[in-house]
């Protein structure tokens, strides 16, 4: 069974709700590693959900050089085609060792921006949020609404992505 095939089945049996939050948490064994799953659920029913964070990360957990963190954030940049806004990095944080990626370009209404970010760590963390900001204000995280389908999409290329 894969990561995408135990967060589908996890999902069935989290009942339909419209408001609050429920935690999802997956784990899956690999060959030599377990693939953690953690999602705060805003929402959820037969056909989407909403989401204000995804983390996926395996543990052991190896340290990654920089030039790896790169590669793995431009072949997520490559596959995540099906969002909302294309995503792209926006900054490396060398020190860190650390790539930010944001939606570029970004959905931008009269007064309003809104914005998926995605970090990908040396420690293999991926995870992924959307932000909202006014004009004056700071930024917010908003849920993310996508279809199931799209959310196992994500689930899968994240999973996909820890394995290479």
């Amino acid at each position: 069974m894969t990561l995408q095939a135990e967060v589908k089945r996890a999902l069935a049996g989290v009942p339909a709700f419209a408001s609050g939050e429920h935690v999802l948490d997956v784990s899956h064994q690999a060959a030599h590693s377990t693939v953690h799953l953690r999602c705060a659920l805003e929402a959820l029913d037969a056909l989407a959900c909403a989401f204000t964070r995804l983390a996926v990360h395996r543990e052991p957990h190896s340290e990654h050089s920089m030039d790896q963190v790169r590669k793995q954030a431009e072949k997520l940049a490559a596959r995540l085609t099906y969002l909302l806004e294309p995503i792209a990095p926006i900054e490396v944080d060398a020190d860190g060792c650390l790539v930010q990626m944001r939606s570029h370009p970004p959905h931008k209404e009269e007064d309003r921006t809104s914005y998926y970010e995605l970090l990908v760590t040396r420690a293999g963390e991926l995870s992924l949020c959307r932000y909202s900001r006014a004009k004056g204000t700071v930024r917010e995280v908003i849920p993310a609404h996508v279809t199931r389908e799209v959310f196992l999409r994500l689930v899968h290329d994240f999973a996909h992505a820890l394995a290479h």
